[in-house]
Parts: C-alpha cells; structure tokens; sequence
C-alpha cells in the first residue's frame, strides 16, 4: 500500500472542483441549469470542508423589519447559535444576524458580473441587524458588536486577460463600503482576497486556486468570530396584527 501525500490530496480536491465546474459550463446548454449547477458544487464544497457550525446554501437574506435581499447563490451562515431558518418549496430564507458571507456564482469574471456581484452583497449588508446582551452565570456580557459580512464573486474563468490582472482589479476598486468585494476564486487561475491590516487586495495566481481559497476563507471566518445573539422579539413582532 503506497504512503498517503496531503499535497496530492489537496491538489486533487482542486482538480476535482475545476474539472466539474468545466464539465457544468461545456456540457449545459440552458443558462439557468448551467447556473444552478454552478452554485450547487460551491455549496457542496463549503458544506463538506468547512466546520459544522457553518452552512452553505442558495438563499434569500431578511431582517426584522422585513426588508429581504435579493436570492444570493451562495451563503454561508451559522447553524449552531441561530435559532430559525425558514424552508418552503425550495426556498430558503435566513436572518441577517446568522451569515458570515455571501457569493454570486458565475461561469466567468467580467465588468459585468463583478458589478452585479457588487449589487448583491449590498443588498445583503444593507439589511439591519440586532444584537443583544449575552447572559451568563456571573451576570451579562455587552451586545456584540456586528461581525463583517464577507462578499464575493465565484467562477470557473476569467474574460480578461490576464484572468487577474488590472482590468479585475480596476473593476474590484469600484466597489467600496457596502459594495465591497472581499473574496473571489476563478478556479483555472487564481484567487484574491483583501489583507486583513491594509485591505488591499492579493492576487494569488496558480497554486490550485479552489483549494488555496478554501483555506484563505476558512481562515478569515475563524478570525471573524460568532454571530451576535439576535432579537427574537424583533422577528415575532410581525405576529401581531
């Protein structure tokens, strides 16, 4: 029995998630399968190697006052401290105060689509969110504050060229605030993602982008610590008539 290699494990999730993504954009015709497909091996791949506490879904993003952001492709949201997560035919609706971060998934980067990636991770981070107190047994911890919400942009490959060059980077530096893009994987090329002192971005080419972007988001959401404690209160007030 040959001896286990971590590198050629590594690699091969690599491998494996661009070659699906590849299959997904030559093999499907209809743009909404080939979109829905898309975002079903990014979910699949954030389900399978980040922690359980996290999870990964195709949904629409509310607050307490009832505001609902646009469907994103990608969510990734906490499952072990936020109490509801609404299902129905398919649907799935989560409260603002339970995601890490949100992701449109398309097959290549572009002006375009980077904008439009901008115009759904606003629509997230618009929306309000509570925070209360946190009790304990020697009294009460302060609200926390709110976590960032993390956005970006998930595709298989690039229109420009070079895939990562300063035509990406341009259109990334339009984005500011809420518009702000902080990760992105374009699975033959590379990655990028902003430094976490001097938010600037790193372009990281080659390197089996998947999985090197796996490890760099994991790392930023260990960083970024736990959702607030949300308002209940807040959400049932909308059953009362």
């Amino acid at each position: 029995m040959g001896e286990w290699s971590l590198k050629d494990i590594l690699s091969g999730l690599h491998d494996d998630i661009q070659q699906r993504l590849e299959t997904i954009r030559k093999t499907m015709a209809h743009p909404g399968t080939k979109g829905d497909a898309s975002e079903g091996v990014w979910n699949q791949l954030f389900n399978e190697y980040l922690p359980a506490r996290y999870r990964s879904d195709k949904a629409h993003v509310v607050d307490s006052e009832g505001t609902f952001s646009q469907q994103i492709d990608v969510v990734i949201y906490d499952r072990q401290y936020s109490p509801f997560i609404f299902r129905y035919e398919g649907q799935i609706i989560i409260p603002a105060e339970s995601v890490y971060a949100v992701f449109e998934a398309k097959q290549v980067a572009n002006l375009a689509h980077v904008n439009y990636a901008q115009e759904k991770v606003r629509s997230v981070r618009q929306l309000r969110r509570t925070s209360l107190p946190i009790p304990h047994a020697g009294g009460t911890y302060p609200a926390k504050p709110l976590i960032p919400i993390y956005g970006g942009l998930l595709t298989v490959d690039s229109d420009w060229n070079p895939p990562l060059g300063d035509s990406l980077l341009n259109a990334l530096k339009q984005g500011q605030g809420e518009d702000k893009l902080d990760f992105g994987c374009i699975a033959k090329h590379g990655y990028f993602h902003t430094e976490e002192d001097s938010k600037e971005y790193a372009i990281r080419t080659g390197c089996k982008p998947a999985t090197a972007f796996l490890f760099t988001l994991l790392s930023h959401l260990q960083f970024s610590g736990t959702v607030p404690m949300i308002d209940i209160h807040a959400y049932s007030s909308w059953l009362i008539e």
